[in-house]
């Protein structure tokens, strides 16, 4: 079987950037008589508390005081995203509800083979929020002191060695596998858990000896000294953690992985809707307080999102992640 490419490519397309006032940004919508009257639904199809849920929640107070009506999270969780996306793809196409997703999405047509929607058809982008990034931890007992010392104890010990994540086919299990590939084809095995939280305790203890984990949970114990980093994937190093290499520099060509945040509504929701909706989450996402927290949660804050770049990006997320889910044979069940 030919390896599927996958290499990553920069493709964020430039948006125009523009915020107008509030009160002036959806005088279009409201005008043509478009905008919903009911409350914004904004589906979190993930749990309460969680990385995805505290962000969206963010990002909706404050699109709340940018639109027409509140924006209420609404977690709905089950088969991975299956369950609360497909409330989207099913609800209301006037706005009222939203999706606030990751890069989960990108795989649901790969791991369920029985969806009862289209990633792409189904839904319409609306704006992309920001990258997180994941860096690869270790046991301090591990043999490797660097990445290419790690390449080369996996190699010389094909499925000897046990990799944690924080679930099946998350972000996490992803990076890993996207790692295992372009590293050459290693072998090790998937241990998934029910969250990183779960997963950590095990990888300090040494029980399983290696996790790729998101940026934000990942540096409190890169900095204490209770883990070891070996690289993070992003394609230049991060600020947050400039002492950290990324792959790329040691020799993993072309490696980035990201869990990324996107909004969302269903197909058919009217254009001028989509476009008071990106401009409300542009406005959330450019306020200090707001950008400054999202980076203390290791984001890449993406502040001039169109719906066509987010669309953009959304397909060639697809076209990365969905021949790596097969190729590696990950199942949603």
């Amino acid at each position: 079987m030919t390896n599927p490419p996958f290499s990553r490519r920069t493709l964020l397309a430039a948006g125009t950037g523009l915020l107008a006032a509030p009160g002036l940004m959806l005088r279009p919508a409201a005008a043509q008589g478009v905008w919903p009257t009911q409350p914004v639904r904004m589906v979190v199809p993930f749990a309460a508390g969680g990385p995805t849920d505290v962000p969206a929640r963010l990002v909706a107070e404050e699109m709340s005081k940018a639109l027409p009506n509140r924006v209420v999270v609404e977690n709905r969780t089950g088969s991975g995203v299956v369950i609360g996306t497909d409330t989207v793809a099913k609800g209301p196409q006037d706005g009222s509800m939203l999706l606030y997703t990751t890069v989960a999405h990108s795989v649901t047509r790969a791991m369920f083979p029985s969806l009862p929607f289209d990633p792409i058809a189904d839904f319409t982008p609306i704006a992309l929020v920001g990258q997180v990034p994941v860096i690869l931890l270790v046991n301090p007992n591990f043999p490797a002191q660097n990445l290419q010392q790690f390449i080369a104890e996996l190699r010389a010990n094909p499925g000897k060695y046990d990799y944690a994540s924080s679930g099946q086919g998350g972000a996490v299990h992803l990076a890993t596998e996207l790692f295992l590939h372009a590293a050459g084809g290693l072998k090790a095995n998937h241990v998934p858990y029910r969250g990183s939280s779960a997963a950590l305790p095990d990888v300090l203890s040494g029980r399983v000896p290696m996790i790729f984990d998101i940026a934000a949970s990942a540096l409190p114990y890169v900095r204490s000294g209770q883990l070891r980093a070996l690289g993070i994937s992003t394609k230049t190093r991060s600020s947050l953690a400039p002492q950290i290499p990324t792959m790329i520099e040691q020799g993993v060509a072309g490696y980035e992985a990201y869990t990324w945040h996107m909004v969302m509504a269903r197909s058919g929701t009217p254009a001028p809707v989509i476009q008071a909706v990106n401009r409300a989450v542009n406005a959330a996402v450019n306020l200090p307080h707001v950008k400054e927290r999202l980076t203390g949660f290791a984001m890449q804050v993406v502040t001039d999102s169109t719906p066509d770049s987010a669309a953009a990006y959304l397909r060639s997320e697809i076209a990365v992640w969905e021949p790596l889910v097969r190729a590696a044979g990950i199942t949603g069940g």
